[in-house]
């Protein structure tokens, strides 16, 4: 009797052993697969802003030489990246830009941000949960003292502002630019998307797929929400007279307008032209 439970027992376990190492087969693979998933999803990515400091960044703000960071405008705090105003009297136009040091033709940028707080003092009403990314844009240090924004096309943050207003983010601006939607030369200022409105202080994935001088995608929260093509100098460009109209490539920036904006991430990976 004895040995007979002890059969039975012996019996229980190997049939135990064999389903624990059947599931063990079957799981092994799925999590190897979404590991490999993670690190493919991850490849070629590189974080512009390490969550430390604006090492390879240089601030241009109007009134003020490349490289003088007024008031601490532009610093990192809680490992954020944050345009700030509480060394500012009165904004008064000094509109400022956070260049990234190397010049990028054909990318995929992303960007998380979230408006906070009050505009600051002096700034303008359109400026008001306003903020955004320069791409192909001139170097910081051929803006002149006073020039407010550098020749590019703006990937326009705009925060919902409550009501039943329509406000969408991740828009197209252009100063000293033009563009071509829809098969035509695009030439006033700004071009909506049709990205929801985000009202808050909410967080917000913008993303901008960039190939040189051909096709601009912008992207809110993983859904295309404008597209264009051939980014060139406008009649109005403040700078490279005689150079060649479109653009290939140029500098990203980060939009310092009077309202305070935190960013947690900026990323990008190069793309093949």
């Amino acid at each position: 009797m004895t040995a007979k439970r002890y059969s039975r027992a012996s019996d229980s376990a190997a049939r135990l052993k064999r389903i624990g190492l059947l599931v063990a087969a079957f799981i092994y693979p799925l999590a190897s697969a979404s590991a490999a998933e993670s690190a493919a999803a991850d490849d070629g990515w590189t974080d512009l802003f390490n969550g430390k400091n604006l090492n390879g960044w240089t601030a241009k703000i109007t009134g003020y030489p490349a490289g003088e960071n007024f008031a601490n405008t532009f610093r990192v705090e809680e490992g954020l990246l944050k345009v700030r105003y509480d060394g500012y009297e009165r904004f008064d136009g000094r509109f400022g830009h956070l260049f990234w040091q190397e010049p990028l033709d054909h990318y995929h940028l992303v960007v998380e941000y979230r408006f906070i707080g009050e505009q600051a003092e002096g700034g303008a009403g359109w400026a008001r949960r306003n903020s955004g990314v320069m791409l192909h844009a001139q170097a910081a240090d051929t803006m002149t003292l006073q020039q407010e924004f550098p020749d590019s096309i703006e990937a326009q943050f705009l925060g919902g502002l409550g009501g039943s207003r329509s406000r969408p983010t991740n828009n197209l601006c252009t100063p000293g630019t033009d563009v071509v939607f829809e098969g035509s030369l695009y030439t006033p200022h700004c071009l909506f998307s049709k990205s929801e409105t985000f009202d808050g202080d909410q967080w917000v994935r913008a993303e901008v797929i960039v190939r040189g001088s051909g096709r601009v995608s912008h992207l809110v929260n993983g859904e295309v929400v404008l597209e264009y093509s051939e980014p060139r100098l406008s009649d109005q460009a403040s700078h490279q007279k005689g150079a060649t109209p479109l653009l290939e490539s140029g500098f990203i920036a980060l939009q310092s307008e009077s309202h305070p904006i935190d960013f947690r991430v900026v990323r990008y990976r190069r793309l093949e032209p």
